[in-house]
């Protein structure tokens, strides 16, 4: 590959992008189809063997419901039955008393923040997401007044804390604040949302109850895969390295296991235990499906153009131009990752891609600060999150916004946490 068409898989890529945001949010085109055909387009004008783009395609798309599908089906269920048992509502009743009405954004942002430190973006928004409508319901407010802070506090964690914990703490805390509950306090006013949500009505509607499960058991519930995850993090300080043992807390740890675990325990503490049968479990589990169904499929679609980003070569030409400017270490995490972020749509993907990039320079250079270059990369990793994007396909379909509305809300909301935290970063670079 010459550096010149180098250049214009870049442009390629670009132009796909920006073809994706116009067609699916100016021409109201079907996203699933719209991504389908932008990424097979994408790849043949690239370059890639025609026999092989429809592979690549599918196995990007499999790799991402492989984990998506059974997160978003599990945590669904796991939130069914917290709905119809009124463990939502027990939950929600006691954050309010504890932070009041007006306060309940700030209570979201800060359950986010503590329950989202072992968990991935996609497991702590499907848990919490019960209560957030819950709350939104009991206070009388938009359920974004609620759910952009708690999915700020679960991103400024997923981006920044769960990686270099001190300084991260110090730089999250005000990102997640400033990105949270003070631009949902300025975007909510302008955001007009439908009257009816599908899923809304799947953690809403239940029959009233006399007697709701207590706040201890429901949150014991809630936590038991939070609990888990952590053990399985910490399996190779717990037991030895390659032990049965060891293998069965990294096996627990497992994100889907976890929810799995949790789901299980739910049918006994919000289940049984409150009275229901087992046919109204059946039928609880079962009806809270169908509404997920678009919300795999929109982000199956976003891992299959991932997929042939890479495969056609764009994050290579990324990486090679990492290569041939010369910027701080700061500067160079948090642009390449917020590169290959805009062009993949994976956070994951841009921070480890970017470390790689960025590591070896810094060590070459003396950089003295490993912690901050962490940071800094992690914030880029999570700039404007758009249609390639798993994550823009869960806020928007959970929280029943039009594509615009989702980038007047989500991607300004994920920008801000990407520019704040850089900033902060570099603020505390000369300091330290």
């Amino acid at each position: 590959m010459t550096l010149s068409f180098g250049y214009w898989l870049l442009v390629y890529a670009a132009i796909a992008i920006i073809a994706l945001i116009v067609l699916i949010a100016r021409y109201r085109l079907n996203p699933f189809i719209v991504i389908t055909l932008i990424s097979i387009g994408l790849a043949l004008v690239a370059g890639m063997p025609p026999s092989g783009v429809v592979g690549a395609y599918e196995a990007g798309v499999g790799k991402t419901l492989g984990h998506i599908a059974l997160v978003v089906a599990l945590g669904t269920m796991l939130g069914k039955m917290m709905a119809e048992s009124g463990g939502a509502e027990q939950v929600a009743r006691t954050l309010i008393d504890c932070f009041g009405e007006k306060n309940a954004h700030w209570a979201m942002v800060c359950i986010a923040f503590l329950v989202g430190l072992p968990l991935f973006f996609e497991v702590g928004f499907v848990l919490l997401v019960p209560i957030a409508f819950t709350v939104a319901r009991r206070v009388g407010v938009s359920i974004l007044m609620v759910g952009l802070p708690m999915v700020a506090g679960l991103s400024v964690v997923h981006a920044l804390v769960r990686q270099t914990l001190l300084y991260a703490i110090a730089i999250g805390i005000p990102t997640a604040i400033i990105a949270g509950p003070l631009y949902a306090r300025f975007i909510v006013p302008r955001i007009q949302l439908p009257a009816e949500n599908p899923l809304e009505r799947q953690f809403l509607e239940r029959e009233p109850r006399d007697r709701l499960p207590g706040f201890g058991i429901t949150m014991a519930t809630i936590l038991l895969p939070v609990v888990l995850m952590l053990i399985g993090g910490w399996a190779n300080l717990i037991s030895t390295p390659g032990t049965g043992f060891n293998q069965f807390l990294l096996f627990i740890g497992n994100s889907v296991i976890a929810l799995l675990l949790a789901t299980l325990l739910s049918f006994w503490t919000l289940g049984l235990a409150q009275g229901f049968n087992r046919e109204s479990i059946l039928k609880f589990t079962n009806e809270c499906l169908a509404p997920t169904a678009s919300i795999t499929l929109l982000v199956g679609a976003g891992g299959g153009l991932n997929r042939i980003l890479v495969d056609a070569g764009v994050t290579d030409q990324i990486v090679g131009l990492a290569h041939e400017f010369h910027l701080s270490p700061l500067l160079m995490g948090w642009l390449f990752a917020a590169l290959m972020r805009i062009a993949t749509g994976s956070a994951t993907v841009a921070m480890t891609t970017a470390s790689g990039v960025v590591a070896p320079v810094a060590i070459g250079l003396g950089y003295p600060h490993p912690e901050l270059l962490v940071l800094a990369t992690g914030a880029g990793s999570v700039i404007f999150s758009h249609v390639n994007d798993g994550g823009f396909w869960l806020i928007k379909e959970y929280f029943n916004m039009t594509v615009t509305q989702t980038f007047k809300t989500w991607t300004v909301l994920e920008t801000l946490i990407s520019l704040v935290a850089f900033g902060l970063t570099v603020g505390l670079s000369y300091l330290i």
